[in-house]
């Protein structure tokens, strides 16, 4: 079994970390070292890691998981990654729902807003779609514990009909970058997470 190296790294080494992080022009360098190491499993690994981050990869997709709303989400390379503000939509879903209410979040990407929902109002159907695979794959991982039901489809097409006049809220943080605007996007999105979770055609819409 592998050893966690955090304990083993002394403060030069950490030092050295966030100086590379910071040159490669990591704002929050200090805390990003911080979660490369405790997340390492060998020198090896951390080596590589901070590589990745000093080329441009998010460190989401690094570590493999984002914190929204207190939980850990799984984020596999590729796929959208939750941010911090999208918090809002769960705190404003939330005031319109209750335990038992049929939830449904249409591109769900990693499942973290029906995840956080679920957390926050309890005992929740949840039913959650989104077109692209590995984030159904990541949505499942996530809303597994909540009892989730996830399908791949374009938005409210895979749902069973079975929910047609039944839903009390439906939540969706659809791309909303125009397409003529991907090219200004910052790198991390524009280039490591997929087109079809950003690009939301001409006006956004």
């Amino acid at each position: 079994m592998e050893k966690q190296i955090h304990n083993y790294i002394d403060k030069k080494t950490e030092e050295i970390i966030i100086k590379k992080l910071r040159t490669a022009g990591c704002v929050f360098a200090e805390n990003e070292a911080r979660l490369l190491i405790s997340e390492a499993q060998t020198l090896d690994k951390l080596t590589d890691m901070v590589e990745q981050r000093v080329t441009g990869l998010p460190l989401e997709h690094i570590i493999g998981w984002a914190d929204f709303c207190g939980i850990r989400i799984e984020v596999e390379q590729g796929v959208f990654i939750p941010r911090p503000r999208t918090e809002f939509l769960v705190k404003q879903a939330a005031f319109l729902a209750t335990p038992g209410s049929i939830i449904v979040d249409l591109c769900c990407g990693t499942g973290a807003v029906g995840a956080a929902l679920a957390k926050v109002i309890g005992p929740i159907e949840l039913y959650a779609t989104d077109i692209d695979p590995t984030s159904v794959k990541c949505a499942r991982q996530n809303t597994t514990f909540f009892g989730g039901n996830v399908y791949e489809g374009d938005l409210y097409h895979p749902l069973p009909s079975a929910l047609h006049n039944r839903v009390d809220v439906l939540v969706a943080n659809a791309p909303y970058v125009p397409t003529d605007s991907i090219e200004l996007l910052p790198q991390e999105a524009r280039k490591y997470e997929k087109r079809v979770a950003l690009d939301g055609g001409m006006e956004g819409l």
